[in-house]
Parts: structure tokens; C-alpha cells; sequence
């Protein structure tokens, strides 16, 4: 009989040491930032470890950036609003080492981590720019270590054109002994990439039986980090917010290729036509969250923009992109609701509880968190035919899909989505299996006792 002082936590240890008693215990480092920096890639990181973690059968490790990009880069990474410890009750141990900008600090990654000989590294591969250092720590490693090499590939083709991008992805990611992705156009550039190697693509681990690696497929899962309020009172938040009866959100950092100008355009011409609609935009402009009035901001400025231009064609160059002019151009002051800033993750749910509908009218698409966060909420999306969205959103059912570029198009699916709504459960059935236990499980693959 369990006496006064059994816990839910003495339950789940018990668990654990049980499953470690039939499984072998492994060790997992999860590279990529840490919970202590903003961004899709920090929270996609954390839920990943924590799933590692929940399984009872891995000692899991986050080795993280201290500084992810060039020092020039005039951009705030850290997360200075959210209070919560997102690691509280879990077992991960967090190291904060690697310095883009320090190639010792590469030298001491690859000790560290050699030193808790772990059984699977990895890596989240979402910038091109990191194939440096990613690329000299990752071979290192598969040189010196019996550890797996694995590349989370959140894109293989980067959303800003570069000349340098593909020389940059295929010195950071080649030595990997297998990827995951999350699209088929993700996987079809992986091999354009490496056109000389064969991949086997599975959607679960097995032998690879090609010569190049295995590449699995899997979906980008629901965030669980960030859950609705059953008790939020979403009226009272509406009437504070000034939002009317129906609720368009854009939400996430300011991006050009995540379309917000679409967007807005789009919009316009709904609410030319209704009078009960209001459009929800909450995110910081990435290329402003830094003093600019400080000497070595513009310092930053300054050599950001050379290696922009010597780097960049002047279509991808996003330093001048400043979307929320159209509020005042397009007079959509009166249905446009603006919370320009970083959102705490404490405060996430209040903006996706009060919407109807997420809008991705991306220009180009790699798997969102967005739309992973609009899942978990059960809120239907409306997205561009792009990218991977075909893939994901079944036009009619969980969404509707638009003509990427054609603001007719995108008007049309958002007056669409009004006359004929759809149901929240569908959403919630096609992510039903998108959790990050079943993505942890699909890494680690079949083990035997």
C-alpha cells in the first residue's frame, strides 16, 4: 500500500528505473539552442529533450550555442521576457558552450560532448550561415566518436538566396550518418544536394540500405509547451484587444518570406467587403531589436549591410522590409489589431485563443512552428500552396490553401473561410498523431530488451 508520502514524481521514478532495468539506458545529446534563446528553433529543442527525456530509457543532454551567428549580426537572441524554467521536472542537463565566434569554443564542444559519450548527437540544422562550425564539429565527431551523427533538417535550400548557402549546407550536414526531414521537397533537395550519394527514406528507423544515408521522414510536431486556458476568458480578451466578431492572426517574427505584406493586402479586401473582421499581427520585426541609436549598433549596421550586399541578391535583402507601413497605406487602422513585440511563452496562448484562423501566406516554406502552434490550439490555417503545406493541410478539411503571390486568390480562401468555417476537430484529428513522444520514438526506433 502506498503511504502519506507517494507522489505522482515517486510514480514516475519508479517507472523510469523500471524501463531502464529492461532497456539498456542511452545517452542523447540534443544540439541546437537552448531554452535560454527565442525562437522556433529554441522551443523546438527543448520539446525535443523532453521527449527524450519522458522515455524513461535516455540521459539526455542540451548543448547549446552561447552565441549562434556572426557577432556583426545586429539582432537580440535572448529570450529576456519569459519566466518560466521550461525544463522544470525533467532530468536534462543544459550546456551552454559554443560560440560562433570563438573556434576554441568548437574545440571544447567536441570535448564535452566526446567526454558524455553519448549514443545519438543531434543536431538542429536551420541556417546555413552555422554550416562552419556545425560542419568542423560534426566530423570531429563522427572522426573521434562511436556516437550517431544525426541532422534535424529543418530546411535543405535556404529561404534567402546566398551563392555561398549551398557550399555552407554541404560542408555543415555531409558527414551525418543519417537526417530527418520534414517534407518530401526537403528530402528531394537533400538529395539534389548530394547528388552523388542514395538515400533510403523511411518514416521510421531501420538499416539503411543506400549509400548516402538514412533520411527519415517525419511530421513537425505539435507543441505542447504552449497549451489553451480552459479558464481564459476570450471575450473580455477580444473587447481589450478591440477585435471584432471574426479574428485573422499572424503571428511569429516578421519575416519577408512568411508573407505578412500578403497578408495584409489579402485582408484589405475582406474587409471591404465585411465589417466584422479583424486582423491580429503579433511578432517582433527581426531586424529591430536593437538600440539603433547606440554606436555599435550601427557599428552592426554597418558591416551587416557590406556582407549583406556582397552575399545577397537585392530581392532577399530583408534589412528595408517594413510590412506594417501598409496599415496606415491601406487605411486598416480601424481592423487592425498590432502587438509589435517578442511574446513571452507564458502569454502565447492569449493570442491563438482569441483567433479563428492562422494565416501562412508564406512565399517560400520549410515545416512552421506556426502552423504546429495552430494545431495544438485546433485553429484551422490558411496557407499559401507552397513549400510543404500541400503536404500538411488538406484544402477543405483541416484549412484552405491559396495561389502563392496571388492576393485575388488569398482574399478569396478568407472570405471563403467565413461562409463556410472549418471544424476545429478536424484540425485536432490530423495532428492527432503529431505528438513529440511519437517523433522521439521514431528517432530512437525499435530496441530491443
Amino acid at each position: 500500500m502506498n503511504g502519506p508520502g507517494w507522489s505522482q514524481k515517486n510514480q514516475d521514478n519508479t517507472a523510469g528505473s523500471f524501463i531502464s532495468t529492461i532497456f539498456k539506458m542511452i545517452t542523447v545529446v540534443a544540439f541546437g539552442p537552448g531554452p535560454k534563446f527565442k525562437g522556433g528553433i529554441a522551443n523546438y529543442n527543448t520539446s525535443l529533450a523532453k521527449a527524450l527525456d519522458r522515455r524513461g530509457d535516455a540521459k539526455v543532454h542540451i548543448v547549446s550555442w552561447t552565441q549562434q551567428y556572426p557577432a556583426i549580426i545586429p539582432r537580440d537572441f535572448i529570450d529576456r521576457k519569459s519566466k518560466k524554467d521550461l525544463l522544470d521536472g525533467t532530468s536534462i542537463e543544459v550546456h551552454y558552450i559554443t560560440n560562433y565566434n570563438n573556434p576554441l569554443s568548437w574545440f571544447k564542444t567536441v570535448r564535452l560532448i566526446r567526454s558524455l559519450n553519448p549514443d545519438m548527437v543531434i543536431f538542429q540544422w536551420a541556417i546555413a550561415i552555422q554550416g562552419i562550425p556545425l560542419g568542423w564539429i560534426a566530423r570531429r565527431l563522427v572522426r573521434t566518436s562511436s556516437c550517431e551523427v544525426l541532422f534535424d533538417l529543418h530546411f535543405v535550400k535556404q529561404k534567402e538566396g546566398s551563392g555561398l548557402d549551398a557550399i555552407l549546407t554541404r560542408y555543415g550536414i555531409s558527414s551525418a550518418h543519417s537526417y530527418v526531414v520534414h517534407a518530401e521537397k526537403t528530402a528531394t533537395e537533400l538529395s539534389a544536394l548530394f547528388s552523388g550519394r542514395t538515400f533510403t527514406v523511411t518514416e521510421n528507423r531501420q538499416e539503411a540500405k543506400g549509400t548516402g544515408g538514412q533520411v527519415i521522414k517525419l511530421f513537425h510536431p505539435v507543441y505542447d509547451m504552449f497549451r489553451p486556458d480552459p479558464q481564459f476568458d476570450i471575450e473580455r480578451q477580444k473587447a481589450a484587444l478591440g477585435l471584432k466578431k471574426h479574428v485573422f492572426l499572424f503571428f511569429g517574427f516578421i519575416r519577408k518570406y512568411k508573407g505578412l505584406h500578403h497578408v495584409m493586402r489579402a485582408f484589405k479586401g475582406v474587409a471591404q467587403q465585411r465589417d466584422d473582421v479583424s486582423l491580429l499581427i503579433v511578432g517582433e520585426s527581426f531586424w529591430q531589436t536593437l538600440d539603433s541609436r547606440k554606436p555599435v549598433t550601427r557599428i552592426k549596421n554597418l558591416l551587416f549591410g557590406i556582407v549583406k550586399r556582397l552575399l545577397l541578391r537585392k530581392a532577399d535583402d530583408e534589412r528595408n522590409y517594413r510590412p506594417l507601413d501598409l496599415i496606415g497605406e491601406l487605411n486598416l487602422a480601424g481592423q487592425v489589431c498590432l502587438v509589435n513585440e517578442f511574446v513571452p511563452n507564458e502569454e502565447v496562448y492569449k493570442y491563438f485563443q482569441v483567433s479563428d484562423y492562422i494565416m501562412l501566406y508564406y512565399e517560400t516554406a520549410t515545416p512552421s512552428g506556426v502552423e504546429s502552434l495552430a494545431y495544438n490550439f485546433r485553429l484551422p490555417i490558411l496557407a499559401t500552396r507552397t513549400g510543404h503545406f500541400p503536404e500538411t493541410i488538406k484544402d477543405g478539411y483541416n484549412g484552405y490553401l491559396a495561389e502563392p503571390g496571388n492576393i485575388e486568390s488569398m482574399t478569396r480562401i478568407m472570405l471563403k473561410a467565413l461562409k463556410i468555417p472549418i471544424p476545429r476537430e478536424h484540425v485536432a484529428e490530423t495532428s492527432a498523431q503529431m505528438s513529440w513522444d511519437n517523433y522521439a520514438a521514431a528517432i530512437i526506433g525499435h530496441r530491443d530488451p
